[in-house]
């Protein structure tokens, strides 16, 4: 779906609209709390039982091998696999209450991206430009670009669960809106992006003109390729002129001028590396980026998936892979925004599409569990310290302050200065709410 063509033609010349253009839904009386989000997405759904809603009093069959230690927060103990995220327990909000019903992984990734229920729980749902758009794409259209960047990124893979996940891309907003897709490994010695360098024998004077401009990207991407025409290929060159010519902008690229200390820090995994290069886009002025954890949903390299089979057993691969991975980012890159003076003004939002059954199956593994999951905010606009909602018992079902899917997207959309209830027009000229839910107010600083 994403080749490296299609990275810069979806992203160098499709992604935006200059910031000069009018921004409907941007509401005076919506006042910004941060300026960035990071998006995390953990494909697969994490288990809530093992990292962030232990039930310790619960029978044998539902606690797990895993127990629980003390964070900084003396009420809010979590799994202990993550004592380096214990330490900073005090930056965070939890969310114990989400739930909804989509049990397969394609449809609660798109509702989970898109803040949208589909209209059945199929797993084969595939994705159409008839389905919502990604949270990106909504903010891409209502808040424009900044020092360049395009609003929207997403890296460094497409999801899917057999045919490509849905909600990662504009749909039927058009390709204006579509992310700056980077498919390459940050972790990986060569990674660059050639894409963002110009040719052999060309400066920035020599492109000023715009013909010449046009002609360069047209040669260099195929970017007005019949197939690939849509609304917003002209007004996005200027925007694709901006970035080629800027020492900034691919800077802000370059990961390799990180210490190594820094990059040892995250941790030398491909998600590591994404995040340190989420921070370096936060510094450089993006506004919603989403990274991936897995482009699949489990296995000893994809994501947290963890129904447990002989081959593949649950906890093994969440001691020594899922859990280490996370323990050793997520910290890492709350304390680096915050060392920079960023953790105020960017938001992290760390979720899967679902949780895990409270109650272990016959083969050491947990299944899919909508019905009750925990997901975490970090930084701007949210309190520090802080648990929302509760579920019962066995962390079967909400017990207070249930929250769904839609009420994440309207505080989303919300912190950073957006009207949930901005209206976007569909293919047929049908309005939609950008969100239907409700901001959840007790969670904002």
């Amino acid at each position: 779906m994403f080749s490296r063509r299609s990275f810069v033609r979806r992203g160098l010349a499709l992604s935006v609209i200059g910031s000069t253009f009018p921004r409907p839904g941007f509401s005076a009386s919506t006042k910004p709390k941060v300026k960035s989000i990071i998006f995390l997405h953990q494909f697969g759904g994490p288990s809530q039982m093992d990292t962030f809603d232990l039930k310790p009093n619960a029978p044998d069959a539902y606690r797990g091998p895993l127990k629980g230690i003390s964070s900084v927060v003396p009420s809010l103990p979590i799994g202990e696999m993550l004592p380096d995220m214990a330490k900073v327990m005090d930056r965070v909000t939890i969310v114990r209450s989400v739930h909804h019903e989509m049990k397969n992984h394609n449809s609660a990734a798109y509702y989970s991206l898109t803040g949208y229920s589909p209209l059945t729980d199929d797993q084969r749902l595939r994705d159409t430009m008839d389905l919502f758009p990604a949270y990106g794409s909504v903010v891409s259209k209502f808040k424009g670009a900044a020092n360049g960047l395009p609003p929207f990124i997403s890296f460094p893979h497409v999801i899917r669960d057999g045919s490509v996940t849905p909600g990662q891309h504009a749909s039927f907003m058009g390709k204006t809106y579509d992310p700056f897709f980077i498919g390459q490994d940050p972790n990986s010695p060569d990674f660059s992006l050639p894409e963002l360098v110009l040719p052999a024998g060309l400066n920035p004077e020599r492109i000023s003109n715009r013909k010449e401009m046009m002609g360069i990207i047209d040669s260099e991407t195929k970017i007005l390729e019949k197939s690939f025409k849509a609304k917003g290929i002209q007004d996005n060159y200027d925007r694709a002129h901006e970035m080629l010519t800027s020492k900034s902008i691919r800077s802000a690229f370059d990961i390799s001028a990180e210490p190594a200390r820094v990059r040892e820090r995250y941790g030398r995994t491909t998600y590591g590396q994404s995040c340190l290069l989420a921070r370096r886009l936060v510094e450089a002025g993006a506004t919603f980026i989403n990274v991936y954890f897995a482009p699949f949903i489990g296995g000893c390299q994809g994501g947290w998936d963890t129904h447990g089979f002989q081959d593949k057993p649950m906890y093994p691969i969440m001691k020594n892979y899922l859990l280490p991975i996370t323990d050793k980012t997520l910290p890492t890159l709350i304390l680096d925004l915050e060392e920079r003076g960023l953790l105020d003004s960017t938001l992290i939002f760390w979720a899967g599409e679902f949780g895990r059954t409270p109650k272990i199956n016959n083969l050491s593994g947990r299944d899919h569990w909508p019905q009750c999951y925990t997901v975490l905010f970090a930084g701007g606009g949210v309190k520090k310290g802080f648990v929302y909602g509760a579920s019962d018992s066995k962390g079967a079902f909400p017990s207070t302050d249930p929250v769904r899917p839609e009420d994440l997207s309207a505080t989303l959309f919300h912190l950073l200065g957006i009207n949930p209830a901005t209206e976007i027009k569909n293919n047929f000229n049908r309005p939609f709410p950008i969100s239907t839910g409700r901001v959840i107010d007790r969670i904002l600083a």
